[in-house]
């Protein structure tokens, strides 16, 4: 017998929470990608999404009635027939469980949604040199573009995806009058059936899993650096691993990593300091044996060395240009693109060039996404 005359229980509270925190968090997340600064809230809020998927693909094997993958209607002639009744039928009775739309819905956004995971962790070890699967940057980063434009594209999917299956939820509130905005609220459709019951185990399940994802992104944010998002590069101790190069170049200005430029850019950098940063430098300065060892240095570690998504960026974006200063490179330009100039004219900030106000640690040769300092 049902609880709610008219209405057939469906949704379990374990089973409500988790369909809205996949939702919030896969849209937090495609948000906060849109913002180099907050990569860290995006990987751990891709966490809560990771585990939400990861559990409804297994509570589809697993759950009761109205969840499982073999009650679906996958049939075309079964979604065709939807449709049709659909439109000339306002007042139809739908069904308890997925009806062919929900079906199809669920099964592709199960799909689009692994895609984005998995070229999102790949994406994570091997671009960013972070995780679990950092080790990959070593020997994959080729794969770095095609897995952007995976991970980009697939969110864009489910975002289609996604807005079409609200959009038939609103048919169905306002227009076949079902009461459906509220179901995923209440656990209850406006429709004939049995009461889902779940068993202990299975909430445990649920509930466990709902634990599993908040704790997972507490524990996330609470550190820059964890072993779910330990990087792979270090500090660099530009003194100690070549005093030369330190002390000379860093005796006028901060010293920038040699993999943000390619090595012929480095060669001609060293060939025109007549001219370098406004003034002149002659041997008095710096010894022509130190300039040869500074510049043996700096191409031994230049971007195309390195496997750094700065480094490895950079030398995408340049074909056969080879710029003097990394302000000059393609893809220095597309990523500061959207900061206004003001930012540059400011007392912290002064000039383009001036890496070291916004990023911090960019002296000891890191550039994470983490530490970036934005200024309005």
């Amino acid at each position: 017998m049902n609880k709610k005359p008219g209405f057939v229980f469906v949704w379990p509270i374990g089973t409500r929470i988790i369909h809205w925190m996949f939702a919030l968090s896969f849209s937090a997340a495609f948000f906060t990608s849109f913002y180099e600064y907050m990569l860290h809230d995006h990987v751990a809020l891709g966490f809560i999404f990771t585990i939400m998927l990861f559990y409804r693909i297994i509570w589809g094997f697993i759950g009761p009635e109205y969840a499982k993958f073999k009650t679906f209607k996958l049939r075309p002639s079964q979604l065709k027939h939807y449709f049709v009744e659909k439109v000339q039928n306002r007042w139809r009775k739908i069904p308890a469980g997925h009806n062919p739309a929900s079906s199809w819905f669920t099964v592709w956004a199960m799909i689009v949604g692994t895609f984005i995971v998995i070229s999102g962790l790949l994406l994570y070890g091997i671009q960013e040199a972070k995780g679990a699967l950092s080790y990959l940057n070593d020997d994959y980063t080729q794969y770095i573009f095609i897995l952007e434009l995976i991970h980009r594209y697939a969110s864009y999917l489910f975002v289609v995806w996604a807005t079409i299956h609200i959009l038939g939820v609103f048919i169905e509130q306002f227009w076949h009058k079902t009461n459906m905005v509220f179901a995923m609220i209440s656990g209850y459709k406006k429709t004939d059936g049995k009461d889902t019951e779940v068993s202990t185990m299975l909430a445990m399940f649920a509930f466990g899993s709902i634990v599993l994802a908040i704790a997972t992104y507490f524990f996330i944010i609470s550190s820059n650096y964890n072993f779910l998002t330990l990087q792979k590069y270090r500090e660099i101790d530009y003194a100690q691993e070549h005093m030369v190069f330190h002390r000379d170049c860093g005796d006028c200005h901060k010293v920038y990593p040699p993999h943000v430029l390619p090595e012929e850019s480095w060669r001609l950098i060293m060939a025109t300091l007549d001219n370098h940063r406004g003034e002149k430098i002659t041997e008095d300065n710096i010894t022509m044996h130190a300039q040869e060892s500074i510049l043996n240095y700096l191409v031994e570690n230049s971007a195309e060395h390195s496997t750094r998504e700065v480094a490895v960026k950079t030398m995408h974006s340049l074909g056969d240009i080879r710029p003097k200063a990394i302000t000059k490179t393609p893809y220095w330009r597309e990523t500061h693109k959207d900061i206004p100039r003001s930012v540059y004219k400011t007392k912290k900030v002064k000039d383009k060039s001036n890496c070291f106000a916004c990023h911090k640690d960019f002296e000891y040769g890191l550039l994470d996404d983490m530490n970036i300092i934005y200024r309005d």
